[in-house]
């Protein structure tokens, strides 16, 4: 590999730029703006205050989201779903999995979905971009 290419990919992996422009993706799906250029422009500057403390980071999902994506995995209306499903829904949300210590066998309740998902909402992982 050529040395310019190992720069640029360095440079890459150490501002988490692929990840940063995954969630950004992510959230235009989400909301489909009718302009996406000043969506993303005001999604960026509410998370730059958000780091200042000077109002909220940009979220994917709210609670109503959550709780109809974990019906739709939850399809036998069991209550819990399998932690591969858990898994999935975090990456297809463009979510870390990275950090995520959990056995195969191990059930995730509603509540816990849910708290799964308002510990690594979009805005956060975007936010942390920035640091």
């Amino acid at each position: 590999m050529a040395a310019g290419e190992e720069q640029s990919r360095e440079y890459l992996r150490r501002h988490r730029l692929p990840e940063l422009l995954h969630r950004l993706g992510a959230l235009l799906l989400f909301h489909r703006p009718e302009r996406p250029r000043e969506f993303l422009i005001q999604v960026l500057e509410r998370v730059k205050a958000g780091r200042r403390a000077e109002g909220e980071y940009p979220f994917l999902m709210d609670e109503a989201n959550v709780e109809a994506m974990f019906s739709l995995l939850d399809v036998l209306g069991q209550g819990s779903i399998r932690a591969a499903q858990y898994r999935e829904a975090l990456k297809t949300l463009g979510l870390s999995t990275e950090d995520l210590e959990l056995k195969d066998d191990v059930e995730i309740t509603l509540h816990e979905f849910k708290e799964g998902m308002g510990g690594s909402t979009a805005g956060d992982e975007i936010g942390s971009e920035f640091k």
